[in-house]
């Protein structure tokens, strides 16, 4: 993909979420079923990175079970951050100590800066590598997460199926409306719509890039990236298959 298409995808999602962020996030106050699934086999003593925090969830949910390791949580969105630190804010000194929230755009390679040099034995990715255009892209935002874990260590990823949604499906719409060439895009890469009212105003509509995977592009990532995977399976939404998840071993 050309850096200035990835680019302008990426800016299209960032005004999504600089616009939308805060009604997006009131719409998922609870966490999905399939991370449900996955969060109690890790270990709560672990040093945690979780890419795509939005207001915490993660940590709060953590924060109800005995969480004795370091979290760290990365979200682009001030308004989402603004919200996670105010919940962190509130908690008993001991606990909130534990929790860091930091801004960063996993969209641009000098998100890593966020990291301090740290190293983690858990990482999660739900939701966020389907924003990120390109291959390429993809690749290298994994290698850099890849650079900052110990030998043995988790990754958790979801990313979306809206192919099994039929409302989603109808929600897609042309490459024209914003002006770039299908032909300069990848296999996959999606524009949808999403709608949002607050009572007694009109409706207003968004628009942000996705990119839909197959299990065996999500394969062949986790071994360019220097992981082996080690559990697939679909949960959440519609029929428990709009999310794919995967389990990832560092190696």
């Amino acid at each position: 993909m050309k850096p200035e298409i990835a680019a302008k995808l990426l800016a299209l999602n960032a005004q999504f979420y600089q616009t939308f962020g805060l009604a997006f996030a009131a719409t998922r106050q609870r966490l999905q079923p399939g991370i449900l699934r996955v969060l109690p086999r890790l270990p709560l003593t672990a040093q945690w990175l979780d890419l795509g925090c939005a207001h915490g969830e993660v940590a709060r949910w953590l924060a109800q079970h005995q969480f004795q390791g370091r979290y760290l949580g990365l979200d682009f969105s001030p308004a989402l951050l603004a919200e996670a630190q105010a919940w962190a804010d509130h908690l008993p000194p001991a606990l909130a100590t534990r929790f860091t929230f930091r801004q960063a755009d996993l969209g641009h390679p000098d998100w890593v800066t966020a990291l301090d040099d740290a190293r983690f034995e858990v990482a999660l990715a739900f939701a966020v590598l389907h924003h990120i255009p390109g291959r390429v892209n993809r690749e290298r935002l994994l290698h850099l997460v890849r650079a900052h874990l110990e030998p043995g260590a988790t990754l958790v990823l979801s990313v979306w199926q809206f192919q099994h949604s039929p409302r989603l499906l109808a929600r897609r719409q042309p490459w024209a409306r914003i002006g770039i060439d299908e032909a300069d895009l990848e296999p996959g890469d999606t524009l949808l719509d999403w709608r949002h009212a607050l009572p007694d105003q009109s409706e207003k509509v968004g628009l942000r890039y996705v990119h839909q995977f197959s299990r065996e592009e999500l394969d062949a990532l986790a071994v360019s990236s220097g992981f082996r995977v080690e559990e697939t399976f679909e949960s959440d939404g519609e029929g428990g298959r709009l999310g794919l998840y995967q389990v990832w071993r560092a190696v």
